[in-house]
């Protein structure tokens, strides 16, 4: 929304929340999500164009086009539990918007729905006993975080999804593409039908996602070989039939949408008996699985088959660099699996809060301090890569922040136990420069290099 108010000043874009606190961070410099780039976009047009406000019903009185951005997370209990998403939230915002809507709207899914959610959401709408016309589109983002600015402002394509086949559809496409045409080129935005679109969203990610495991899946296979991931993501991405992207193995993906899609999506392929394709998708996400265990594994095995009482730096929280986004993320599963071990954890991470990373723990893995009484104490948060890395036995890790980098490796190797360990997670780190420092490394999908 702020991207949209940055490059239509004569639009005036008004953001709702239920959260006071959420809407009061909006409003200052200290921005509720770290994004790089935002702050910039906001301070543009925040009092110009793009207002932030807890007035639901004012603002959907007041405009002619609605976004439902709403949360729309895997179900926890109930049928389709584990796979369907629960679309709570967007049938909440459309009883609201029938509710308190004075004229004809044009309403929008932003959020990543499953394939016919729009129908649920056209159904609540009709439903008014005011006489009330609404066309609901649907628009999927297709940004990353971290890039997230950059990608809105120069997008790979734009995608509306509506009524085709009826003149209203076909108005109100036209109308939200005129939205976009402001400084999107028009043969990048593309129209399909409502199915059409809530489906594309999860086809991308979830083609994406397979990428990393079928990668992910390989760096085990160079690991018990002597093959390097690094060599053989580089060969097999030469070819331009499959191209470079999302081919560097790690630790396993994260973030708000790719698991919660394929789940999804294996849950409606499930729902019209489709069960070979379920199983077929379904595989991406246990490879994921698997990777976070086999990482946990290698530490373990590593460092003499015991971790008790060991202290552990983790370097990186949040599921991918220029994030504070933990939602799904690997460091959560791995860090789960160290703590069942007894580990110490101390965690530096340049972005996320300690109480972020409790809420994803407890979301993630059940863990809070009903299950953990300890866990406040096993889990430090340090505001310092070098006090994070002081005295302990193993660095890990598990987010690929840039700075991590740029560290001076021979002072955090002096300041540890001995033997002193480095797994990274993420292949970032300069292997053969730790290694000559006293390091013993471990990496993802390279034989470990050992003290000499």
């Amino acid at each position: 929304m702020s991207v949209i108010a940055d490059n239509c000043p004569d639009i005036k874009v008004t953001v709702v929340d239920l959260s006071q606190t959420q809407i009061d961070a909006w409003k200052t410099d200290d921005l509720p999500i770290y994004e790089p780039g935002l702050l910039d976009v906001v301070q543009r047009a925040r009092g110009r164009n793009l207002f932030f406000s807890t007035d639901v019903s004012q603002a959907i009185i007041e405009a002619d086009i609605i976004f439902i951005s709403v949360n729309t997370p895997t179900k926890i209990s109930g049928i389709g539990a584990g796979r369907a998403a629960n679309i709570k939230n967007c049938e909440l915002c459309a009883r609201k918007i029938a509710e308190v809507a004075t004229t004809n709207k044009i309403v929008v899914e932003k959020s990543t729905v499953p394939v016919k959610t729009a129908e649920s959401v056209k159904r609540v709408l009709s439903a008014n006993e005011k006489g009330l016309k609404f066309q609901v589109l649907s628009n999927p983002e297709f940004l990353a975080e971290g890039t997230a600015i950059d990608d809105l402002q120069n997008p790979s394509r734009v995608l509306i999804g509506g009524d085709e086949h009826l003149p209203e559809g076909k108005q109100a496409i036209a109308t939200l593409a005129s939205v976009y045409m402001h400084w999107v080129p028009s043969d990048r935005i593309i129209s399909t039908n409502l199915w059409s679109s809530e489906l594309s969203k999860l086809v991308a990610n979830a083609f994406l996602a397979q990428r990393v495991s079928s990668i992910n899946s390989i760096s085990a296979l160079c690991e018990a070989t002597g093959a390097n991931i690094l060599q053989v993501s580089h060969a097999v991405g030469c070819d331009p039939r499959i191209g470079n992207k999302f081919l560097n193995a790690s630790v396993g993906f994260g973030g708000s949408c790719f698991q919660k899609d394929i789940l999804n999506l294996v849950y409606l392929c499930e729902s019209f008996g489709l069960n070979e394709v379920a199983h077929y998708w379904h595989q991406v996400v246990l490879m994921n699985d698997y990777q976070k265990r086999r990482f946990s594994k290698m530490i373990v095995e590593s460092m003499f088959n015991t971790i008790t009482g060991k202290k552990i730096a983790i370097f990186g929280f949040a599921f991918k660099k220029d994030t504070g986004d933990t939602r799904e993320t690997a460091a959560a599963s791995v860090m789960a699996d160290l703590v069942q071990e007894c580990a110490q954890l101390h965690v530096y991470d340049p972005q996320v809060r300690r109480d972020q990373m409790f809420i994803e723990f407890e979301y993630t893995n059940g863990i809070n301090k009903t299950t953990h009484p300890n866990i406040e104490s096993m889990i430090v948060t340090e505001s310092d890569p070098y006090e994070c890395a002081d005295k302990a036995h193993a660095i890990a890790i598990l987010t690929e922040w840039d700075e991590f980098k740029t560290y001076d490796y021979k002072r955090l190797y002096d300041s540890m136990a001995k033997p002193a360990f480095i797994f990274d997670g993420r292949n970032i780190l300069n292997h053969e420069a730790l290694h000559e420092i006293g390091f013993e490394v471990h990496a993802i999908g390279k034989q470990a290099s050992p003290i000499a």
